[in-house]
């Protein structure tokens, strides 16, 4: 005898929160839309609300953007009502790795030739920063990327870079040659005497281990800003 108590598994009748995942199953993921994305992220809604919903609202605060998206901390998204400490990562954690992609891409297999083929990768990876962050590309004698990091974290006027650091890392990764890097998220391009000083106390301590200073980029939305191009290196 058929059990008429028994629910359905057909996908027409999977639950609101799962149906943008029936879309990417029958038409891939290239036809869903942000919101249906950010949905299958978020996994299931609210008590009064869908996952769709949720995402519709969370995109809503970064102006419907993913750039602006991915500027939101977790307290940003925690803002959003039914979006807790575990969606918040997930989402977190899904932009950070569309971050990496996107980076990654600009210098796979490549060598370092001039700024902005540097400075692509470079505002990939730091741009969206709501604070200034201080970093170095380590590179081989090949001019190719051993290694990429992040020295250093400070507040929204400064970061400080400790030369030591940078030059012990350097040791270890077996550089031949640094690029640093950082980023001004006031947008304005033009170093200051404190990032002059900076690289010319950096690029003293590493003369001393036969390391080369390539140059050093500052960053932001508005473009790059290159010391090796403008000759103060």
């Amino acid at each position: 005898m058929k059990n008429v108590n028994k629910p359905s598994t057909s996908i027409k009748n999977w639950a609101a929160d799962d149906r943008p995942r029936e879309k990417l199953l029958l038409k891939g993921a290239a036809a869903l839309s942000n919101s249906e994305l950010l949905a299958i992220l978020l996994n299931t809604g609210s008590k009064n609300r869908s996952a769709l919903d949720l995402a519709k609202e969370i995109l809503k605060k970064g102006d419907d953007n993913l750039n602006e998206l991915g500027k939101l901390s977790l307290a940003d998204l925690k803002q959003v009502p039914g979006i807790g400490m575990a969606k918040s990562i997930s989402i977190a954690a899904a932009l950070e790795l569309g971050r990496r992609r996107h980076a990654s891409a600009a210098l796979e297999k490549t060598v370092i030739r001039s700024s902005s083929n540097i400075a692509q990768y470079l505002r990939a990876s730091i741009k969206d920063f709501s604070y200034e962050v201080f970093a170095v590309i380590f590179l081989n004698r090949a001019n190719k990327i051993n290694h990429f990091e992040i020295i250093s974290k400070g507040g929204i006027s400064g970061t400080v870079a400790d030369p030591r650091i940078i030059l012990k890392k350097a040791l270890e990764e077996d550089a031949t040659s640094l690029v640093l890097c950082h980023n001004h998220p006031s947008g304005n391009l033009q170093p200051s005497r404190a990032d002059e000083e900076l690289t010319k106390k950096i690029k003293e301590a590493a003369s001393f281990f036969d390391i080369k200073i390539l140059d050093h980029i500052i960053v932001s939305e508005e473009g790059y800003y290159s010391f090796a191009d403008d000759g103060i290196l």
